[in-house]
């Protein structure tokens, strides 16, 4: 089909890391893409930028391990083609104590999933990790070699440009206010805030924290999606110690299923820092951010987050307090079960409209795999090789807290 300028036949809505993903698909595929982004490109507002983030298959959900093992071949032939990498490899530890569900759920999840693990207990920690990693007595770790972490603003800046280099049109500044359907030829007209119009066959919305305003506005529906607002802490290894909690070596990125889930990475973007953090933040309006001093980390939430490090590395990482804290970094799209929104928009806009969204603290590492989703929803109509169930919009009709989870 011939278009003229402003006519595509795939518009993206909003460029961080899963419309950047999406872009780059639909662009792939000889398909005419226009992505569009509210503020500049590779901006600090949303959910995409930053340091560091963790990839990981160990989840009690078994319906993400599978996305998680395609995700990391859709990284490395990313990587391939743009000559530079984002990944970097690292196995992966999970530890609770031994009654935890969560973990056990893991366990389950990485054997239904064919994904090879070890269960080590305390004494067996020590010895895996000379004693750097260290877990109370009635505690088990889980270790697969399914680790890593991905900077994030280089992949976000990696995917733009593949798109780019396969003939997809980029534009920042450009806000959409609305998403209109076209009764006469089909396909949707997307208007802007500075009045432009562009029309597409189809259209993806992946907005992020800003996800819930816009689809209550185009499609008068109510998503569940809370923006928390959270705080990075970066803490510092003690003098001498640097070399084994580093990126590269056999240290691994790491999550904690006690009182509070604690996460963290090797040391990769401060050169004698590791990123140790606590899951949750502060809800927030992504349009009336407070972009000042305050931390949303509370103080009942950091004192239990010294004490971890204290208890974990063996006194080799400063307990004191974190030595950086990026506060504002990042928002998270929470919703109810913690599961994703990726669906079509329905209604007047049948299957011409996808919406992807709600990642709630745990999608960037799928986004290669979402945006490949994502790009198949539009073009296709249906995507193969994944059950979209626990993703879809209705659940929440069914039941407002969403998918129900054993392991909780």
């Amino acid at each position: 089909m011939e278009y003229s300028a402003n006519e595509f036949d795939v518009i993206v809505v909003g460029a961080g890391i899963m419309g950047s993903s999406t872009a780059y698909q639909t662009a792939k595929r000889d398909q005419k893409t226009l992505l569009l982004e509210q503020f500049n490109f590779l901006h600090h507002h949303g959910s995409s930028h930053g340091e560091s983030r963790t990839i990981r298959a160990t989840y009690p959900e078994d319906y993400y391990t599978p996305l998680v093992l395609e995700s990391y071949k859709l990284w490395q032939e990313a990587e391939s083609e743009i000559g530079y990498n984002v990944y970097f490899k690292a196995h992966h530890l999970d530890m609770a104590p031994a009654n935890n569900k969560v973990l056990h759920a893991i366990v389950e999840s990485c054997g239904k999933n064919s994904v090879p693990f070890r269960v080590m207990n305390r004494d067996q920690l020590d010895r895996e990790f000379s004693g750097r990693v260290r877990i109370p007595e009635d505690w088990v770790a889980v270790a697969t070699e399914h680790g890593g972490v991905i900077k994030p603003t280089k992949a976000v800046s990696m995917f733009q440009t593949l798109a780019l280099q396969n003939g997809a049109v980029l534009r920042d500044n450009m806000e959409v206010k609305g998403v209109e359907r076209d009764g006469v030829r089909g396909g949707v007209w997307v208007c802007t805030e500075n009045g432009e119009r562009f029309w597409g066959k189809k259209c993806v919305v992946t907005v992020g924290a800003w996800t819930t305003k816009l689809v209550k506005t185009v499609a008068g529906i109510e998503l569940p999606m809370q923006p928390l607002e959270t705080a990075v802490c970066y803490w510092r290894i003690k003098e001498g110690h640097e070399g084994g909690f580093a990126i590269g070596g056999d240290f691994p990125t790491f999550a904690s299923y006690g009182d509070n889930y604690i996460y963290g990475t090797p040391s990769l973007e401060y050169p004698g820092l590791i990123k140790v953090a606590v899951h949750g933040g502060c809800p927030c309006d992504p349009d009336k951010r407070p972009w000042g001093p305050g931390n949303p980390l509370a103080p009942n939430t950091l004192d239990p987050l010294k004490e971890w490090i204290e208890g974990r590395f063996s006194g080799m990482v400063d307990s004191g307090g974190p030595v950086a804290t990026q506060t504002q970094l990042c928002m998270y799209s929470m919703t109810p079960d913690e599961d994703f929104v990726i669906d079509f928009l329905g209604g007047e806009f049948g299957k011409d409209v996808v919406v992807g969204g709600g990642f709630s603290d745990h999608g960037f590492k799928l986004s290669p795999v979402v945006g490949r989703i994502l790009a198949d929803l539009a073009l296709c109509g249906e995507t193969q090789g994944v059950d979209l169930k626990h993703f879809r919009i209705a659940r929440f009709q069914e039941n407002p807290k969403g998918n129900v989870k054993d392991f909780l």
